[in-house]
């Protein structure tokens, strides 16, 4: 199992680049897993179901399962939000995992980057930024860079920037946690 992280501002390509990819590698029989940071409140259950009813009455974990799929909802409750590290943990075993956020850790990541956009890149200011694909040249960057439409290079260069997940929890235990503002939602 390796790990890889995507950054890069809002509106660069993130999320396209990312489906792209995905189809890409589990075409070729890859078992990929991805892993999203969320800046909002978000809710994955509907109001009118009963597994939104038993939530709202107090359970701390629903478990909702069918011969399709299954999905656990923990409730933090005030809890912190757990890290990058404590999440890793949760997921079952797989060739790779696709992390997009958590830019303030220290893990393996390949920068995406949109010059209409008109921002700054982020290599020179975020820990392990160890590829790049943009749309443009990477000025002053000497590690590899892939062009953003072609998914075939950006896919091999997030393979080959990927690191086994023991190495990047080791990584991430030793970092401590980052400060993560409590959240809570509506």
């Amino acid at each position: 199992m390796k790990v890889i992280g995507l950054a890069g501002w809002s509106g660069a390509g993130k999320t396209t680049l990312l489906v792209k990819v995905l189809q890409l590698l589990t075409a070729r029989g890859l078992k990929v897993a991805t892993l999203k940071h969320a800046h909002h409140a978000f809710d994955i259950d509907q109001p009118g179901k009963d597994s939104h009813a038993h939530r709202a009455a107090g359970a701390s974990e629903v478990l909702v399962a069918s011969a399709h799929r299954y999905a656990l909802i923990h409730e933090l409750r005030g809890e912190d939000e757990l890290t990058l590290a404590e999440l890793l943990r949760k997921l079952s075993p797989c060739d790779l995992v696709i992390v997009e956020g958590f830019k303030s850790y220290g893990h393996p990541k390949v920068e995406v980057h949109r010059a209409a956009n008109d921002k700054p890149w982020l290599f020179g200011e975020l820990a392990n930024i160890s590829g790049i694909v943009a749309d443009g040249p990477a000025p002053d960057f000497t590690g590899p860079v892939a062009d953003l439409d072609d998914v075939a290079a950006a896919a091999e260069l997030l393979l080959a920037a990927a690191e086994p997940i023991a190495a990047v929890l080791a990584t991430l235990d030793g970092a401590g946690r980052p400060h993560l503002p409590r959240r809570r939602d509506p």
